[in-house]
């Protein structure tokens, strides 16, 4: 590929390049260089939002690069205050180790695992002494940790803000210098903390990394971050038929932005095409959002489960649900049962009650395909059936009373 085919490569959906002429140095040393990207296990399961970085490591890999995934199995004990307003709870030992155990089965699904370097951060942070690691915090002062925004925020609000929290972005730059990066790719909100590894890392006398950060992907709302607390994200190991449901619930604008993070089949240059194709009247936007749904169904199951997912929902909006297409939605609930609205929200087929309300109202509901007239309607436990709002939206529910 040619420079400029390579820096365009990299920069698809980049938020912020620091800096592009560095990057364009480096790359032209003709080695692999060493890329950066870290993820605490916070969490056991992955969604797409964060395979927006997976796909630009990819990407990388696919240039010849090395890549190294990091897991913060030492940083998630401590616990990321970015974005919070009040000191995160840091996870135990034993729920970190037992969350990256889940991670490096569901990154191979974009990464390729023979040319992607597995990392833990506890490797060198668990041999660093106490009287090391004091000396590591005296590279950097209290006032430039205020510069964060979180931090300036909740100081000005006289909220607290505990020591442990001002170790967070200090260790994650060290593993830049740990790692000898390259470049770091990392989150909008985790700029601070990428830009206090390019600092370390000059310190130590090693040549700073580049920094790449990318967007926070929205969710299936089209609004707010994709994240499991909102209900509106898409997990990489949910089933192809849930995928594709999901995929295909979202807004005509958001898609062309899942395009350009997500997806690797269409090029910059084909988005345009499909972007003018579409508002000519000559894409309707469902085939182009056909496309993408088939596309991420057979990036975290197959071809052929992709393509029967894709005939499962195109018979749904016939009309002919498959029920045996459709995973079982288990939902626990108390022993009196729960109201249809809080059900329709719970099994993600409303973003809140109020919009579950309004649905139901509008005769937009059906169940086993009967419609559903009655806002009030309780749920109770051994309840199984396929639930539908609107015309393409479908979940197999089963209740299950609470232990």
């Amino acid at each position: 590929m040619q420079m400029q085919d390579v820096l365009e490569l990299i920069g698809r959906g980049a938020q912020e390049i620091l800096k592009p002429e560095e990057l364009e140095a480096r790359l032209k040393l003709g080695r692999p260089l060493r890329v950066k990207a870290g993820f605490d296990p916070t969490a056991p399961d992955l969604h797409l939002g964060h395979t927006v970085l997976l796909n630009k490591m990819r990407q990388f890999q696919d240039l010849g690069h090395q890549v190294i995934f990091l897991i913060g199995d030492f940083t998630g004990m401590i616990g990321d205050p970015t974005g919070k307003n009040v000191t995160r709870k840091p996870l135990s030992r034993g729920d970190v180790l037992a969350n990256a155990e889940t991670y490096a089965d569901q990154v191979f699904k974009v990464l390729d695992r023979e040319k992607t370097e597995l990392r833990f951060n506890s490797e060198w942070f668990d041999a660093m002494s106490a009287a090391d690691m004091i000396k590591l915090a005296g590279q950097i002062t209290v006032a430039r940790m205020l510069e964060r925004d979180d931090f300036s925020k909740r100081f000005a609000g006289q909220l607290p803000i505990a020591i442990h929290e001002f170790l967070y972005p200090l260790v994650q730059g060290y593993d830049s210098v740990a790692l000898k990066a390259d470049i770091e790719l990392g989150g909008t909100d985790q700029k601070f903390n990428l830009l206090m590894g390019r600092g370390l890392q000059e310190h130590f006398g090693q040549t700073p990394q580049i920094v790449l950060t990318m967007p926070l992907l929205e969710g299936l709302d089209g609004v707010n971050k994709m994240g499991k607390s909102l209900g509106n994200y898409i997990g990489i190991n949910e089933p192809a038929i849930d995928i594709v449901n999901k995929t295909m619930r979202i807004g005509d604008d958001l898609m062309w932005r899942w395009f350009e993070l997500l997806s690797f089949e269409v090029s910059l240059a084909e988005l345009v095409r499909m972007k003018a194709d579409a508002t000519a009247g000559h894409l309707h936007p469902r085939e182009a959002k056909l496309r993408l749904a088939q596309e991420l169904a057979a990036r975290f199951h197959s071809p052929a489960d992709a393509e029967a997912a894709i005939q499962g929902w195109q018979a749904a909006v016939r009309g002919e649900a498959d029920k045996n297409l459709l995973k079982i939605n288990i939902l626990i609930v108390p022993a009196e049962g729960l109201r249809l609205a809080a059900v329709l929200r719970q099994a993600g087929l409303a973003a809140s009650n109020t919009e579950a309300n309004r649905k139901i109202q509008e005769r937009a509901v059906r169940i086993d395909n009967v419609i559903v007239e009655d806002a009030q309607m309780v749920l109770k436990p051994g309840f199984e059936a396929v639930v539908q709002v609107g015309k393409r939206n479908f979940a197999r529910i089963q209740l299950q009373a609470m232990p």
